[in-house]
């Protein structure tokens, strides 16, 4: 038996990523205000352009990317620090779409060719990647909704695609598809003839969704991706992603917690805050603990990530999407509770908050989903 101990996994950040949160979130405090997330919501762009070219302008679209593909040459621990500060303000950009679950799974699936054809632009901003691996009932098994048929000079793609996560925005479309041999993984130009993308809609529209139709579409063989075993290259990028979820949600479930505590010391009721009271003062209390506790679940996996530790990855991220979302919801709706009436209305943040902390417990898997992963990875 090998007596090679585990690597080292600890919560201690460095300078240079106290650094980059400070940065980041000084950046996003400044541009994602109330009214600006709510103008996005509700136009047609489907996303925050701006702070899109700005964040990759400051090498944060590219920071888990080789540099010799024009990236920054970080690790994940680096983009979970970005992921938790974008979930802190629910910022409107396809950062989990292209950055983590499309360029994960090019980054694993693709070739050396096929990587420095389309990692260098995602770096840059300019080519945004959404993976298309459900069938319209958004099913997480069973095959995926697209047909893939091979013709004389490349692919034919036929079917549906469901719950395409920024779908309508991206440029590219990575796209799991099933053959007469199995599972394959495609590129496919999201403007190419016979695909048509159909917002779907949606509880958190912070977060949109698309339905994406293959019609006669045709791809060359250049563009399957043949760097690794398909199905181990999409359950990368699914992985990935959800460590990225359960990073997101731990930002939303701090700042709901700061929201929450501050409204408690101003808000005052038979003349006392109302943070003074026994049972507000217990519930925050509550919230703190399980937010610290969401806060450890999540480091945690995104160091095992970065390490490639693939064994111990297995046990820790359905671990933390499974915990994290219970507290991110938990935590949302107990901070309803404090405000009081003002949190239902529109006009009021805290109910975005639940919106999001409510779509995210179920994207990619809700926590009975991943507590049967963490049991088969345990063994029990």
């Amino acid at each position: 038996m090998s007596t090679t101990a585990p690597p080292t996994v600890t919560f201690a950040l460095t300078e240079e990523q106290q650094l980059l949160r400070s940065m980041v979130r000084e950046l996003l405090t400044e541009r994602v205000t109330s009214a600006r997330l709510r103008e996005v919501m509700l136009g047609d762009e489907g996303y925050d352009a701006v702070l899109w070219r700005e964040l990759a302008d400051l090498g944060l679209v590219g920071l888990a990317i080789p540099e010799h593909l024009g990236g920054g040459g970080s690790g994940f621990v680096e983009v979970s620090i970005v992921l938790e500060e974008l979930g802190r303000v629910l910022a409107p950009v396809p950062y989990l779409s292209s950055v983590v679950l499309g360029a994960t799974v090019v980054a694993t699936g693709g070739s050396e060719d096929q990587q420095a054809r389309v990692l260098p632009d995602v770096a840059t901003g300019s080519t945004r990647l959404a993976l298309a691996h459900l069938d319209t009932a958004g099913r997480l098994t069973g095959p995926p909704g697209i047909r893939a048929s091979r013709v004389a000079d490349g692919w034919v793609l036929e079917g549906e695609a469901g719950y395409v996560v920024d779908g309508r925005t991206a440029t590219d479309l990575v796209v799991a598809a099933t053959t007469d041999d199995g599972l394959e993984l495609f590129l496919v130009d999201a403007e190419a003839d016979g695909v048509e993308r159909t917002d779907v809609e949606v509880l958190d529209a912070t977060r949109p969704m698309a339905t994406v139709g293959f019609s006669g579409v045709r791809v060359d063989d250049a563009n399957r991706l043949t760097g690794a075993e398909p199905m181990a290259a999409l359950h990368a990028g699914l992985q990935a992603a959800v460590v990225a979820i359960a990073c997101e949600q731990v930002g939303g479930t701090q700042r709901t917690l700061e929201d929450a505590t501050a409204y408690a010391r101003d808000r005052v009721q038979f003349g006392r805050a109302i943070g003074s009271f026994q049972a507000v003062k217990h519930r925050l209390a509550e919230m703190l603990v399980a937010a610290e506790s969401a806060r450890s679940a999540a480091h945690h996996a995104a160091r095992v990530l970065a390490t490639d530790e693939r064994q111990e990855l297995a046990v820790a991220a359905p671990l933390a999407k499974a915990y994290c979302s219970e507290v991110y919801e938990q935590a949302t709706g107990d901070a309803i509770q404090i405000f009081g009436g003002i949190g239902f209305t529109w006009e009021h943040d805290t109910h975005l908050y639940f919106k999001r902390a409510k779509s995210t417990k179920l994207l990619l898997g809700d926590p009975k989903h991943h507590r049967s992963l963490l049991g088969d990875a345990l063994g029990i």
